[in-house]
């Protein structure tokens, strides 16, 4: 007989605890082999005084079992309290986030029967990095971070996924038409990596008319992987029109940890009434069951939900007269699957599962690049008249082999030959190249010139090629 997988629990906020009761229920009941170790998350222990969130003795456990089955959580209102699935998926190092996207038509409403979409988002880097300053009065900085392992992990994990679960396509969102490096280096890798599954179809969309057509044709896509901002958004986007966010699990995986959850909040309001549906929570279940091997629980516990909800048992906030047969709380619902165990659903798709993809190669080895340093982006912090005047005043510092070479203005170019009515801030990047390569004391001493003039600099961007290609943009204008 197999060793039971021990699993870290949080019974969380609000709606958490009973929907984790009904989701431990069932998945016991199909026969899953887990310990569990309960801990204590969430509002209890932001109010304690604990401003993560979490003990560090839960992570003791978190360290010990490397499974978290995680209950939603309350996050007090106020400054000062982090999110704890932020927290989490950063210490673990949860790379991937996984949101199937289902439609359960005709038992559940939606304007998309066909849909079937599997959403896989990068989780770490992009603009949730955190990396935000004010500069100056008025402008305030997010710094976008997309990074060659970050992305390689995430795209190969989406194919693997893909071959994995049978799926035949794997999409590539991304805006590289704007930010031509940083989505440039994400649609580049997937491109790479996609060349490797010659056994899948690979397709790559320009986010906001991708994200236009999986609104509206969500059957034209399958498995779809794109950077943190935008699987963030769509993937809330793709649950609802699917047919419910309630009804949404979610896996994050990591190297060595993973998390499972519903991707739906604490619901206060509906706590303690027995009213809460435990159907995101307990598919996020079972794709933890997946994730630890134990595939054949999974597709009981999955396909005894599919047939509960092909019989019409469903909670109030999927009910519809003429359509479900009988309305029941959380309690009842769990009863309901757990009676189905063993059977599978007649008319909606039987679930079938194989393990998890998070065995991937190791990380591509990339050849040393020759990196020259041939200029500097000098951020001002300045508001006492128009280019014309800053390029003036800034004549006064050219000199040791730099020279300023152009202004811009919130990622416009203002000078030289700039258009008199575009509107500026009091941030300007100004632009400094060399004749050649150039130093880190050349560097040095135009700052101290700068500063000798009575210039505020608030931030430098060194400019450096690749292999002799600019690894910096131009601004719009240029």
């Amino acid at each position: 007989m197999a060793n039971n997988t021990p699993i870290t629990v949080a019974h969380g906020d609000g709606i958490g605890p009973e929907i984790m009761a009904a989701s431990l229920h069932i998945i016991q009941e199909a026969g899953a082999r887990v310990d569990i170790e309960q801990i204590e998350i969430g509002e209890k222990v932001y109010l304690s005084g604990n401003s993560a969130g979490i003990e560090p003795s839960a992570w003791e456990s978190l360290r010990r079992t490397r499974v978290f089955f995680k209950a939603p959580i309350t996050t007090p209102q106020g400054g000062g309290f982090k999110s704890l699935n932020v927290t989490t998926r950063k210490m673990l190092g949860l790379y991937a986030n996984v949101r199937p996207c289902v439609a359960y038509h005709p038992y559940v409403d939606t304007k998309h029967p066909r849909m079937d979409v599997v959403i896989v988002r990068e989780n770490e880097e992009d603009l949730y990095a955190g990396i935000e300053y004010r500069q100056t009065a008025q402008v305030m900085q997010s710094i976008k971070l997309i990074s060659r392992p970050g992305t390689e992990r995430i795209v190969r994990y989406a194919f693997e996924y893909a071959r994995r679960n049978n799926r035949k396509k794997v999409t590539c969102f991304t805006k590289d038409n704007i930010m031509k490096l940083s989505d440039g280096l994400f649609h580049k890798i997937f491109d790479e990596i996609a060349a490797e599954y010659p056994d899948l179809v690979n397709e790559h969309w320009i986010v906001d008319i991708g994200a236009a057509k999986l609104a509206d044709t969500p059957e034209a896509f399958d498995v779809v992987v794109m950077p943190n901002l935008y699987g963030d958004i769509l993937s809330d986007v793709a649950a609802q029109i699917a047919g419910s966010v309630g009804l949404a699990g979610s896996s994050n995986i990591g190297t060595n940890y993973a998390m499972f959850e519903a991707i739906h909040g604490s619901a206060p309001r509906r706590a303690g009434q027995n009213l809460a549906n435990p159907s995101g929570l307990l598919l996020g279940g079972v794709m933890m069951l997946v994730h630890i091997n134990q595939a054949d629980i999974a597709e009981r516990v999955h396909n005894a939900w599919l047939k509960t909800i092909e019989d019409g048992i469903h909670t109030y906030d999927i009910y519809v007269e003429g359509v479900s047969r009988q309305k029941v709380g959380t309690r009842e619902f769990a009863q309901a699957v757990v009676a189905r165990l063993g059977q599978a659903p007649e008319k909606l798709k039987a679930a079938r599962y194989e393990r998890d993809a998070s065995d991937l190669k190791g990380l591509s080895v990339q050849p040393a690049l020759k990196k020259d340093l041939v200029g500097v982006d000098l951020f001002l912090d300045w508001d006492s008249g128009t280019g014309d005047d800053l390029a003036a005043a800034l004549a006064r510092v050219n000199g040791d082999g730099l020279k300023l070479q152009m202004l811009s203005n919130r990622g416009v170019k203002i000078w030289p030959n700039g258009f008199p009515d575009t509107f500026t801030s009091d941030q300007w990047r100004c632009r400094f190249m060399g004749d050649g390569n150039v130093s880190h004391a050349q560097v040095a001493a135009l700052l101290s010139r700068v500063a000798e003039a009575g210039l505020d600099f608030i931030k430098t961007e060194n400019l450096c090629n690749f292999d002799g290609k600019p690894g910096y943009s131009l601004s719009q204008g240029e």
